[in-house]
């Protein structure tokens, strides 16, 4: 059967990319794990060899390809481990927001530099007090002249720490009525005056995906770094928010191939009362459930990305997707460990990075319970 998405070409490219990772990520990345920091010599051998932001256009440094090589891309760095989704949200969350709504003047600034690794994105939505109500951040631009005038606090932000360029959601009209026709989109440059990293985050996985708080003190940004128009951020950020949503259903979909196939290698080379762990029947029912899960759910996946890749509105499928996928990961990374017995609980064991990185799946990019809600408003409920 014809595949809905990829074809030979992606095939030769993942088949590239994933010899790449073997030499420059594999071997490292307990080490990034302990340090907790992927080092930008990664980045820059990424954008090396044509793997950041590839979809843009070849005047800024892109290769104008289809959206399939990005699913490729984002399937072979979870492969490698979760912490990686730094890169994802540089080349498909991030960078979008430039390519869709940026000047001409912006794109040449900016986009060369994002496709080399010379610049790491991050974009800046949550606030210390506001999660998914993203109507209700506090922070506020101000126009003074020929700068904003930027004040408020953002937490939990990927690649907070490396990040060059942030797009930052604010109010530049506080006093607007409804509350999100007041949000709009900045972009903050590394050095701009005003903005300062607060901590760097101590999570319970993805150790090596630096998170940080960002911390902007009448931060003055020049009015050229508006993106797109005054109060349209929320506008801009629920249209993007569909594909970041994806990428999460895409990584927790790879996570449990991943888990799986560990498993199966564990349980068949594991003894106990003298056979194969493999050779008992809950091993193998436990097996068979999760194997028919992690099937149905890359079906449905890849229908899904085919969808998007040709443009069409699916927002109920991807949030059906994210809230889904990301659930199942999560109970397939307890079953896992529990069939590794003790050694589950043992960090030299992959499923153990596992069972912590999978669980903020369901939380980041608007939780499950958000998405459960866009799908009960979308079915007329």
């Amino acid at each position: 059967m014809k595949h809905p998405y990829l074809t030979n070409d992606h095939e030769i490219f993942r088949r590239s990319l994933r010899k790449f990772l073997e030499k420059e990520a594999y071997p490292f990345y307990d080490q990034w794990e302990e340090e907790r920091m992927i080092p930008r010599s990664f980045w820059e051998k990424m954008g090396e060899q044509g793997y950041l932001c590839p979809d843009i256009d070849e005047e800024y440094g892109g290769s104008e390809v289809d959206w399939g090589f990005a699913v490729v891309i984002n399937e072979e760095l979870e492969r490698v481990g979760s912490g990686l989704v730094g890169v994802g949200l540089h080349n498909d969350i991030v960078v979008p927001y430039i390519t869709a709504y940026g000047t001409d003047e912006q794109k040449k600034r900016w986009l060369p530099k994002c496709t080399t690794g010379e610049i790491i994105t991050a974009i800046a939505m949550t606030e210390p007090g506001t999660g998914s109500d993203l109507a209700n951040i506090q922070t506020t631009a101000i126009l003074d002249g020929d700068h904003y005038i930027l004040n408020g606090q953002k937490t939990f932000i990927t690649n907070g720490i490396q990040s060059d360029l942030i797009v930052v959601a604010c109010k530049t009209d506080p006093k607007a009525n409804p509350k999100h026709k007041g949000v709009s989109l900045l972009v903050v440059e590394r050095d701009t005056p005003g903005f300062s990293r607060g901590r760097k985050l101590n999570k319970v996985g993805l150790h090596c995906q630096d998170t940080a708080e960002l911390i902007f003190e009448d931060c003055r940004v020049p009015k050229e770094n508006l993106l797109g128009e005054e109060g349209k951020g929320f506008l801009y950020l629920m249209e993007k928010l569909q594909q970041e949503r994806l990428l999460v259903a895409i990584a927790a979909q790879t996570a449990s191939e991943v888990m799986l196939k560990q498993t199966i290698e564990y349980v068949k080379s594991r003894e106990a009362f003298g056979k194969p762990v493999s050779k008992f029947q809950n091993t193998q029912f436990k097996i068979v459930e999760m194997a028919t899960e992690i099937e149905m759910g890359r079906a449905f996946l890849d229908q899904l990305i085919a969808e998007h890749i040709e443009g069409k509105d699916v927002v109920t499928k991807v949030s059906m997707a994210k809230w889904k996928l990301t659930d199942s990961a999560r109970k397939i990374a307890a079953e896992c460990m529990q069939l590794h017995g003790g050694y589950g609980y043992m960090e030299e064991y992959e499923i153990a990075r596992r069972f912590r990185d999978i669980p903020v799946a369901s939380i980041y990019a608007g939780t499950n319970e958000i998405m459960k809600t866009i799908i009960a408003k979308n079915l007329g409920l």
